[in-house]
C-alpha cells in the first residue's frame, strides 16, 4: 500500500523517463568527445555540431548545468550559446525555462524541403555555366562517397554525403547569400536525419537520380539538370514524408 497522498508512476511513465535519461546521457557523452574545456566559444561550436549530426534528437531537453560542467565554464556561456542556436532555429526556449532541440511538424519538415528545392533550382543554371574541371571533380567525388555509403549500409553517412553532393552542384554559382539560406534550411532538418531513416531501396533510387543530375552537370546541360533536380526533389519529399520518424514525437521515441 502506498502512503497517504503518494502515487505510483505508471509503467509507461517509468519507461519514458528511462528512455529520456538514456538519450540525455548519450547527448552528453557525444559532447564529451570535445577536448576544448574552459573555452566558452567551444560550447556553441560543439552544441551545434552534435545537433547537426543528429546526436541530439528533436525535443531533447538540454541540461545546461551538465553542459557547463563538461566544458568547465559557468552556465552563462551555455545559455548564450543556446540563445544563438534559438536564433538559428536549432533550439527552442520553453516558457517555463530551459531549452530543447527544436521540433518540426510534418508540414514544417515538408516546407523546408520545398524551400531547399526552390533555392537549389535558383542556383543550378548559374552553377553549370560557371563550373570548371575542379567543380566537376568535387561533384564526382561526392557522388562516389554516396555510392560507398549505400554499399556500406551507413544511413547517417548517406545523409551527410547527400548534402555534400547537392552543395557541390550549387557552389560554383558563387551565390553566397543564397547558399547560406540553403544551408540554413538544410540545418533545420538535420536533427531528424531524414536519409538515415530511408529504406535502402529508396536510397538506391534516389542515388540513381543523383547520377542523372551529375551527368547533366558535368556536360553543362543546365536545362536537363534543373528538370532532373525538380523530379528528384519531388521524389525526395514523398520519401521523407513516408519514412522520417520523430516529427512531433517525444525524444528517444521516434
Amino acid at each position: 500500500m502506498t502512503g497517504h497522498g503518494s502515487r505510483r508512476r505508471a509503467p509507461d511513465d517509468t519507461r519514458r523517463g528511462a528512455a529520456d535519461a538514456d538519450v540525455t546521457a548519450a547527448f552528453v557523452a557525444e559532447l564529451a568527445r570535445s577536448r576544448r574545456t574552459g573555452a566558452p566559444e567551444a560550447v556553441l561550436d560543439e552544441l551545434r555540431r552534435v545537433i547537426l549530426a543528429g546526436d541530439a534528437p528533436p525535443g531533447l531537453a538540454i541540461p545546461c548545468d551538465e553542459v557547463a560542467a563538461l566544458f568547465e565554464v559557468s552556465v552563462i556561456p551555455v545559455r548564450e550559446a543556446l540563445k544563438t542556436l534559438v536564433g538559428e532555429g536549432l533550439v527552442e526556449h520553453r516558457r517555463r525555462g530551459g531549452y530543447t532541440v527544436a521540433r518540426l511538424t510534418p508540414a514544417e519538415l515538408d516546407e523546408l524541403y520545398v524551400v531547399r528545392g526552390v533555392l537549389e533550382q535558383a542556383a543550378l543554371a548559374a552553377a553549370v555555366e560557371k563550373a570548371g574541371p575542379d567543380d566537376h571533380a568535387r561533384a564526382v567525388a561526392a557522388h562516389a562517397e554516396l555510392a560507398a555509403a549505400i554499399e556500406d549500409g551507413d544511413g547517417r553517412r548517406y545523409n551527410r554525403e547527400s548534402r555534400r553532393f547537392h552543395l557541390a552542384l550549387v557552389a560554383p554559382a558563387g551565390m553566397h547569400r543564397l547558399q547560406a539560406m540553403l544551408e540554413s534550411a538544410w540545418n533545420l532538418t538535420e536533427p531528424y536525419q531524414p536519409m538515415a531513416h530511408t529504406p535502402l531501396a529508396e536510397r538506391r533510387a534516389l542515388h540513381a537520380e543523383h547520377e542523372q543530375m551529375l551527368a547533366a552537370f558535368v556536360v553543362g546541360d543546365a536545362e536537363a539538370l534543373r528538370e532532373r533536380a525538380a523530379a528528384h526533389h519531388a521524389h525526395l519529399r514523398r520519401t521523407v514524408s513516408a519514412h522520417t520518424t520523430g516529427a512531433d514525437a517525444e525524444p528517444g521515441l521516434g
